[in-house]
Formats: structure tokens, sequence, C-alpha cells
């Protein structure tokens, strides 16, 4: 029920480490009525970004869309949807973006995609330096956003609002970003999403997925292509990770109550 854009809510932030002064905040979603807080991580790159040299900040937010900002002063230089959202029609110059009219939750409701668990959410996205492109895992699917009235009571939860499931089936997958256009380069489908299955790109040219079903998977990080995949016999919810010992790469994810550790054959 509050008016404004509610700041410094569904943001980022820089502080200076030294004093802790605010030196610029980017809001990706101004009066957020989805609960599209932006949690999902910030992937600090330095590259080449349409033919200068920057110092990058790369986002998937919650509300669908894939940003790039200059981390250095917070300009905003791309938003891209990734997924088919609904609720935004573009952006202004400074990188506000331009709200649909009737996409707010209300007290009849209102349908919007992406759900309250988001475009993408916890699962962990990946930079690769070899392609320049972002991977990481999305759902698409809409979802009926109710605001109520509520009274205040301290320490009782308050919301102003629900969401409700339109019944719609979510499609789920990882995908391949270009941060240069916002391009989806491939996506691969998975049968169910998850709030928290991540993947990883390695120097070798491969993307790790990990699914709620089980699967651990192996794709070609330029194309996509299907190479190889494991059932670890329990729900993995979490992301796959690399590490070396005696200068030998191992995957590792855990799944259930058990961590696999993978390994190319002597």
């Amino acid at each position: 029920m509050r008016e404004g854009d509610n700041l410094f809510t569904s943001s980022v932030v820089a502080l200076d480490p030294a004093t802790g002064t605010r030196r610029w905040h980017y809001q990706f979603t101004p009066h957020d009525t989805h609960d599209w807080d932006s949690n999902q991580d910030m992937i600090l790159v330095d590259r080449v970004f349409k033919g200068a040299p920057k110092k990058l900040l790369m986002h998937a937010d919650r509300n669908g869309h894939f940003y790039v900002l200059d981390r250095t002063n917070g300009t905003f230089l791309a938003g891209t949807p990734f997924i088919q959202q609904t609720w935004n029609t573009g952006f202004d110059a400074n990188g506000r973006p331009m709200a649909k009219p009737g996409t707010d939750a209300s007290p009849e409701g209102s349908v919007v995609v992406p759900t309250i668990g988001g475009a993408t959410n916890f699962q962990a996205p990946s930079y690769s330096p070899a392609t320049g492109w972002v991977y990481l895992a999305f759902s698409e699917a809409a979802q009926r956003y109710f605001s109520e009235r509520q009274t205040f009571e301290p320490g009782q939860q308050y919301q102003g609002g629900r969401g409700q499931s339109t019944g719609e089936r979510a499609s789920a997958g990882i995908k391949a970003i270009d941060p240069d256009t916002g391009n989806t380069m491939w996506e691969f489908r998975l049968n169910q999403g998850s709030l928290t299955a991540g993947v990883l790109a390695t120097a070798g040219g491969l993307v790790f997925a990990a699914s709620r079903e089980g699967h651990l998977i192996a794709l070609d990080a330029k194309n996509g292509t299907f190479l190889w995949r494991f059932q670890t016999g329990a729900a993995i919810e979490a992301s796959p990770i690399s590490y070396a010992v005696g200068g030998k790469q191992f995957i590792a994810v855990s799944s259930g109550n058990a961590v696999y550790s993978f390994a190319l054959p002597e």
C-alpha cells in the first residue's frame, strides 16, 4: 500500500567500503508489487561491451530482464527480456522500466509473467570468458497477483498481497545469453524447474547444469548440445562446482544427503 518507488527494494546498491557512503544505486523494479526482490547474483566482468572496454555488472533478475550496468557509476547500459515477460514495455533514457498499466497486483487479481518465483532465482548463473556469454537457469509462467489490505501487527508477518497459480505449467530450462545484444544464443529445456539448481561454465567448453529430478547434465557451451548426464537418485537443489586436487579437475554437486564428484578417467 506504500506509494512511490520504495527505495532501495529490488535494487543493487554500491557502497564506498571505507566510509559506507552510497555511491550509486539502480532499481530493477520500482514499487515492486510482485515480490521480485533482486536477490540474484551480480556478475562482475571486465570486457569490451559494444566496442568499448567496460567494467560491467551483469544481472538476470527475477522480473524477467537481463541487465548490464557500468559498475563504476551505475549507468544503465542495457536491459533485455530473457523470457516472455508481460509487465514492462521498455526502458526510458535513464534505464527506468516503463510498466504496462494494469500489471500491478490488484484486489481482483492481475495475471502477470513472471511468477513470484521469478524468471530466475537462487540458481547460480555462470559467465564464460571463452564465449563471452552468461549461462543461467530460467522459468517462464504466469501468476495471478492480489493486493490485500492488511493491518500491521508487531511480530506478525506483513505482506499486503499474495500470488495464486493460474494452473499453467511453467516452461523451464538453461539458456545462453550474449550480453552485447541480450539475445538468447541457445536454450536447453528441462522437465522441471527449480529455485536453486544452477549452472557452471568451464574453460573446457562445457556447461554443467543441475536438474530438480536429480540429473547432472553436461552441455556444449557454444550450441547447447546435450553431451552427458548422470542420475544421482535424489533431487538436486544446488549448483555444480569445479575444483582441482593434484592437478586433476573434478566436478561436484550435492544431491539429497550426498555429494557426488566426477573426473575424467586416467
